[in-house]
């Protein structure tokens, strides 16, 4: 394992400087689950607020785009992809999203806030029918491209199906 990253020499909180790293193709997909009753779920399509997984697939892209503006150590990131897929599954929905960027640093973290918010976006136009609604599992999925190379996260069994 590695040291952490995100602090300078006299232990002060910093931004990496990634100048010297090589420009290369750098994709992440990360998940997240949405854990709602089988009420809330049937009434998904017939939401007043509009279609709950249309929105989140929009807050995600937005959210992905605005990444460094979140969390204060990450560099703006050109991103060339963002895709978010939001898909109801028996007890809630599943979110995965995908990001991508040729730069010298990664995109998990944009993957990651993607996938946050777009789970938090199911729950704000799910809530008046449920606020017992939970948000698990948000994590990295896979990364590829850069220095420490690629990462593809192990399967662990599930508590529910997904």
């Amino acid at each position: 394992m590695g040291k952490l990253s995100h602090y300078d020499k006299h232990g002060r909180a910093s931004m990496v400087d990634v100048s010297a790293k090589v420009e290369t193709r750098r994709e992440a997909v990360a998940t997240a689950f949405v854990r709602m009753s089988k009420k809330v779920v049937k009434a998904l399509p017939g939401n007043r607020k509009g279609d709950p997984l249309e929105v989140a697939r929009i807050a995600g892209i937005t959210a992905a785009k605005r990444t460094s503006e979140l969390i204060p150590m990450c560099h703006p990131v050109p991103l060339s992809f963002v895709d978010v897929q939001a898909s109801v599954c028996e007890n809630g929905v599943r979110i995965t999203t995908r990001a991508a960027t040729t730069s010298r640093t990664g995109v998990e973290m944009e993957a990651l806030v993607a996938a946050s918010v777009a789970a938090l976006t199911v729950y704000d136009m799910c809530k008046a029918l449920d606020k017992g609604i939970t948000i698990e599992d948000v994590v990295l999925e896979s990364k590829t491209g850069g220095k420490s190379g690629d990462y593809v996260r192990l399967r662990q069994s599930s508590k529910g199906k997904r």
